[in-house]
């Protein structure tokens, strides 16, 4: 934790152009927003969100359920809002402009490094720890932007749409390659699978991203989601987990 700690001091969080940067005021026209944080394992402090990537279509089988093909549709990209995460045990209201809301349980990787055109050799030196995560979906709005061509901003970046347990530092991570991975709705089974099924691994996430995206300490990555998506309702508890990591549990706020 010292270590990142450090890091995390030199490197700005925003990293906002030279040139803005050297152009900002002593002082600000409104209070500056909180950073978002996320809990660590056996540890008082906590992870700083700088934003958050997201892994679309990295399992076979739920690609075919979305009406894709895995071999010939690769991972896509999009990003949430860093203030879009939720905390474990987190009562969550059921968001606006959705009568769909759907579940993604996924793995989240926690960058404690970054930088451009990172090679695969050197990616997992960049993960500082790992998690469990839902990537909560507009399932309705999804379906009309991908019929519009559109970006899927209204369907994943909402407030609460990024709820992760406490992150496990990877020095105490045990190997993930084969660990199972599930999520259940009121205390049934809906998605469950392994993490070796995923069709992009954590290097090659890593790398692809550094190539369109400068990645910086703080950076969240949830890596894509198994088969078994659904509907939850309000007053649902979901619960999810990864062998290996500290489980997540919330509930959408009951109507």
């Amino acid at each position: 934790m010292q270590g990142f700690d450090r890091l995390w001091r030199i490197t700005p969080i925003c990293a906002p152009h030279p040139d803005v940067l050297k152009a900002l005021p002593m002082n600000t026209v409104i209070d500056p927003p909180a950073v978002p944080t996320v809990a660590v394992v056996g540890d008082d402090a906590r992870f700083p969100v700088r934003r958050i990537f997201c892994v679309g279509r990295n399992y076979a089988d739920h690609v075919k359920e979305m009406g894709n093909d895995p071999k010939s549709e690769p991972p896509i990209f999009f990003t949430k809002p860093g203030d879009a995460v939720a905390p474990d045990g987190a009562l969550i209201p059921y968001p606006q402009n959705t009568s769909n809301l759907h579940h993604e349980i996924e793995l989240v990787l926690a960058l404690g490094k970054g930088g451009k055109d990172i090679a695969e050799a050197d990616a997992m030196a960049c993960v500082w720890g790992y998690g469990v995560g839902v990537d909560l979906t507009r399932r309705d709005r999804q379906a009309e932007a991908k019929s519009a061509g559109a970006p899927w901003d209204v369907a994943k970046a909402f407030d609460n749409s990024a709820p992760i347990g406490p992150l496990t530092p990877a020095s105490r991570v045990p190997q993930l390659s084969n660990a199972r991975i599930w999520l259940a709705v009121n205390g049934v089974v809906k998605q469950e699978g392994t993490l070796d099924q995923m069709i992009w691994s954590v290097p090659e996430i890593v790398a692809s991203l550094s190539r369109s995206f400068e990645l910086r300490p703080g950076d969240l990555i949830f890596t894509g989601t198994p088969a078994g998506v659904g509907k939850i309702e309000a007053g649902d508890v979901i619960t999810g987990g990864i062998d290996g990591l500290a489980p997540l549990k919330f509930t959408i706020k009951p109507g």
